[in-house]
């Protein structure tokens, strides 16, 4: 490709691409957050996007997520969940993403008196409304909020039960301090025997890193794991990982906001060593940046071939819970977009 007269950011707007890394609560624009307070006669503390906007001061995952857990108090309503998850896919598919495999967060939902029910139902109806409009392929990861119970990390697994059909598989986020996967073994292996897949955020530069990702494949054996890039400082781990194709889930912008890098070195470094990486935006809507900024950011922050672009794009479908046809369907889209575009 002659990247001299070829708009690199529109090439990988239109790039089609999987995202394997998403929080719906943390697609929380501000302009929906005030129309839901309005709907549910919240009272928010701010009266503008701005002021919303200058709340977003993180230096760390435990800031981040000081400001990210009170903002979904306006979600109250399955109509609220629906218009949240729409608004995503909406914009997902303006991105080129062609299939998302979505996190949310129950328990933060439950725990402030909204029924699990009345959360799914919402965003399942996005999701088949996005399907129907869009042609865009959805599913959901319920993740377990590893600062709370194992016992209330179970119970919430039990409550979901019922709805398995509608949820792909099982992740593991918010607060790493103190906090190991060991903690949940028994409600991954659980999970594991229900039929769900499993993921699990070892997030950047936490204390015991390379512990919590040995852990997480060793010990609860995850078909996945979210960010672990710090997996980089271990080369049996690396091989491990490489040999069972494991798929790391990885976000530059988000790391930026709570390290001091958003690690595209060690992103570049894994994709080299043949490990299934892939990039994807976190919670675009604090951190500013979609599944497409997310890849651009990652060109400007290194010397990135457009090979290394399509290669991850490629990675994210590979690394997707999809039929192997599905699969096959959207590889041949990526040939077929980069043979159109070169």
């Amino acid at each position: 490709m002659n990247t001299a007269t070829t708009d690199l950011a529109a090439f990988i707007r239109g790039l089609p691409k999987a995202e394997l890394h998403l929080h719906l609560e943390g697609t929380l624009e501000p302009a929906l957050k005030f129309e839901l307070a309005s709907r549910n006669g919240i009272e928010l503390a701010e009266s503008t996007v701005a002021e919303v906007e200058a709340t977003y001061q993180f230096h760390d995952l435990t800031s981040f997520l000081q400001v990210y857990y009170p903002a979904m108090r306006v979600l109250q309503q399955a109509q609220d969940f629906h218009d949240l998850a729409f608004a995503y896919l909406t914009r997902a598919h303006a991105d080129g993403v062609r299939h998302v495999e979505m996190f949310f967060d129950p328990q933060a939902h439950t725990s402030r008196g909204v029924r699990f029910d009345t959360v799914i139902a919402g965003y399942r109806s996005a999701i088949v409304q996005a399907r129907r409009e869009f042609g865009i392929s959805a599913e959901l990861i319920m993740c377990f909020l590893r600062d709370q119970s194992a016992e209330y990390a179970m119970a919430t697994l039990m409550e979901a039960l019922p709805y398995k059909e509608w949820i792909i598989g099982v992740g593991l986020d918010s607060d790493e301090r103190g906090n190991p996967p060991s903690k949940f073994a028994e409600v991954f292996a659980r999970a594991r025997r229900e039929g769900f897949l499993l993921t699990m955020h070892c997030d950047i530069d936490q204390d015991n890193s390379i512990e919590h990702i040995r852990q997480a494949l060793e010990d609860i054996g995850v078909d996945r794991i979210d960010h672990g890039t710090n997996i980089i400082e271990n080369d049996a781990l690396v091989e491990l990982a490489r040999s069972r194709g494991i798929a790391f889930t990885c976000c530059p912008v988000s790391n930026s906001f709570v390290t001091q890098s958003g690690k595209s070195e060690e992103i570049l470094t894994l994709l080299n060593r043949g490990i299934l990486v892939t990039v994807n935006s976190d919670d675009p809507s604090y951190f500013g940046a979609y599944a497409a900024d997310n890849y651009v950011a990652l060109t400007k922050s290194g010397d990135v071939t457009i090979d290394q672009v399509v290669a991850l794009a490629k990675n994210s479908f590979q690394a997707s819970w999809i039929s192997t046809a599905q699969r096959d369907r959207f590889l041949l889209e990526v040939d077929q977009y980069v043979s159109d575009n070169t």
